[in-house]
């Protein structure tokens, strides 16, 4: 079952600039100046992905006497990943059918006539 926060996780994960802060939260906390020096974006720019990911429940962002770091939250990821372990197992069990099909073709190939 889709959930609003499936749902808004993917849209968050539609974005490659998103994608790549998550990359390097993933490395450790960083405020929004260090996560900005990557990208040729200004800062406002890059606050606004961070309030979609922090929407997405992707980050989160604490206080640290004057610094704001930001964090990555891992429970909608495991909840994206288990989504599409689903379809990998579907995705899985039609591969080897196709393999078995495949194999069943090439032995029939090589009956000799």
């Amino acid at each position: 079952m889709v959930t609003a926060s499936l749902d808004a996780t993917f849209a968050a994960l539609s974005d490659p600039t998103r994608r790549a802060i998550l990359a390097r939260l993933a490395k450790g906390e960083a405020t929004v100046n260090e996560l900005v020096a990557p990208f040729k974006l200004s800062q406002p720019a890059i606050s606004k992905h961070l309030k979609v990911l922090e929407k997405a429940g992707l980050i989160t962002r604490g206080r640290d006497a004057q610094r704001r770091p930001c964090r990555i939250a891992a429970e909608p990821l495991a909840e994206a990943n288990g989504w599409l372990e689903d379809y990998r197992k579907i995705w899985e069990v039609n591969f080897d059918r196709l393999d078995n099909l495949l194999d069943e073709m090439k032995a029939e190939n090589q009956k000799p006539s």
